[in-house]
């Protein structure tokens, strides 16, 4: 499954949350602003141009363009970079500050109800929709998950 597929497995409203969960300031700090600001085809990024834009990203996301998606995966990873240092610690997955080896081998990390548990684990300290999109994206990225993990509501 391509990241189009996971955002649109997951619904508009989740992408929805996903978008007004975006930290400028994260951006910034991590010097992507610039280049999301370009991917994203935007004159100004703020909070007001981000709601305006939202429904132009979720039809590219309908699209399928993908490295639009890729992007804005990371963008939304990155504003929530204290949650995924958490999940990757309460799997023991090694990391620095949340970024793991790209080689990493998953099988001695993500065993067995893995999505679940983290789900359960963290589903009271952070939002549904950004909770939902990093166990997917996680799994994406080091299993190529074809599956997309979604708990009863």
């Amino acid at each position: 499954m391509q990241m189009c597929g996971v955002f649109q497995a997951l619904g508009p409203e989740v992408f929805h949350s996903l978008v007004r969960g975006i930290s400028i300031g994260k951006l910034k700090t991590y010097q992507v602003y610039e280049r999301f600001k370009a991917r994203a085809r935007l004159m100004k990024l703020n909070s007001e141009a981000l709601r305006h834009a939202e429904p132009k990203f979720w039809a590219r996301i309908q699209a399928g363009e993908e490295d639009f998606a890729t992007d804005l995966s990371q963008v939304f990873l990155l504003s929530h970079l204290d949650m995924i240092v958490e999940i990757l610690d309460f799997l023991g997955i090694p990391n620095e500050q949340g970024f793991f080896d790209k080689d990493l081998k998953p099988e001695q990390y993500l065993t067995e109800s893995w999505q679940a548990r983290v789900f359960q684990n963290f589903s009271e300290k952070y939002p549904r929709e950004i909770l939902l999109f990093y166990i997917n994206h996680l799994d994406w990225e080091l299993t190529k998950a074809e599956q997309i993990f979604l708990p009863a509501a």
